[in-house]
């Protein structure tokens, strides 16, 4: 799985190398009336992919984090509910008490 990952990245690098070197053009980007931003377009095209992925991963890795704790949270407590219960020793004792019995 990580071979596929690392192979993915490796062409997104490559895709985003290629389009930086075909398109190294100044662009105005016009943010307000008296407020205008020049700046190369690979650099915008970086910037609208990383003001779109980063907030995804940052909810990705936060949804993780916190299943993670509940599992380990629930975990625990089901350890703690075996731990709890009647061992084999207390079973085989009560096994024998009741079959000692006489009417």
């Amino acid at each position: 799985m990580r071979a596929l990952r690392t192979i993915f990245w490796v062409l997104v690098a490559g895709v985003l190398a290629a389009f930086t070197v075909a398109n190294w053009n100044p662009v105005e980007v016009r943010i307000w009336d008296g407020l205008v931003l020049d700046t190369k377009l690979p650099a915008l095209v970086v910037g609208a992919f990383l003001l779109g992925l980063l907030p995804m991963w940052a909810l990705y890795r936060t949804t993780r984090w916190r299943l993670q704790r509940r599992i380990t949270n629930l975990e625990g407590n089901l350890q703690q509910q075996a731990a709890a219960s009647l061992t084999s020793t207390q079973l085989d004792a009560a096994s024998k008490n009741g079959t000692d019995r006489t009417p």
